[in-house]
């Protein structure tokens, strides 16, 4: 039982909580008015890494890092947004995770539609920002409910155009390029006499899954985690002029204190071209 000394002192940390919150909060939106002054890149993508590693630091289940890992993307999602970032995709699943145990697998796909159906509701941060949701990858080898989930967002969806979010599950770089190939062939040949067919780089980037969705270029590429490679992920994409940059934070602890060195330098790196 609380003595009153007791509850003044419990009531006077939640007052301490509560303005320190606030005073962050406002700071933060200060920062990213900063940020949002300069050069922004109009597309970043996010392999979303580390999300079982840091369940098992915490001593959670590995089900709870996945759902952490979700709430991490809607809040890096507006952080993006408040910078006016025009594009934002995430690596959510790759063709290869499906070799993974069957209790993570239905968990992962569980989540995914009940995150795609509450972002798709009104009001929420689709939106509130006008973002148009695509799931970009190889969606038919999806459970029935989360294509039925997929079908629901990517309608209610489709008229927001000030932003694109890109969530990629059932995805592979390779599958992607695969693809974009089969169809570019596919379209020379009804245009053009077999013989004759040649097929170009523009003719097969016009082909990919991002760039169907209307995505422009990717200006950066974040990993977490500190595993250093792309696994498979927008590998075409990624071929030019593309920032990359491996963090060592876990998915779900990454955030704007993160982002903003990562930022920085992107604006850095593009002042120097423009005095150049």
């Amino acid at each position: 039982m609380y003595t009153r000394a007791n509850l003044k002192t419990l009531m006077l940390l939640r007052a301490v909580r509560w303005i320190r919150a606030k005073v962050v909060q406002k700071v933060e939106r200060l920062l990213l008015r900063i940020l949002a002054a300069g050069p922004v890149p109009k597309h970043v993508a996010f392999v979303m890494d580390g999300n079982r590693r840091y369940a098992r630091l915490h001593h959670q289940h590995i089900n709870e890092g996945h759902s952490e890992g979700f709430t991490t993307l809607r809040r890096m999602l507006e952080v993006c947004m408040r910078l006016e970032v025009r594009c934002v995709s995430a690596y959510a699943f790759a063709l290869d995770n499906f070799r993974r145990s069957p209790e993570e697998i239905e968990h992962l796909m569980n989540l995914a539609h009940d995150k795609l159906m509450e972002m798709s509701r009104h009001g929420q941060i689709l939106d509130e920002y006008g973002v148009r949701l695509n799931v970009l990858g190889k969606t038919s080898l999806l459970p029935g409910h989360v294509q039925e989930a997929i079908r629901h967002v990517e309608s209610a969806t489709k008229n927001n155009n000030k932003a694109i979010l890109n969530i990629c599950m059932s995805y592979s770089s390779q599958d992607e390029m695969t693809t974009a190939v089969n169809s570019a062939v596919r379209l020379s040949l009804e245009k053009s006499n077999p013989d004759s067919c040649e097929i170009t780089e523009d003719d097969i980037d016009a082909q990919l899954f991002t760039t169907l969705a209307g995505s422009p270029p990717v200006d950066i590429l974040i990993r977490t985690s500190g595993v250093k490679r792309l696994s498979d992920f927008l590998l075409w994409q990624c071929a030019e002029n593309t920032q990359i940059h491996f963090t060592k934070a876990y998915w779900p602890e990454f955030g704007l204190w993160d982002f903003i060195p990562i930022l920085l330098d992107y604006q850095r790196k593009i002042w120097s071209k423009r005095i150049l």
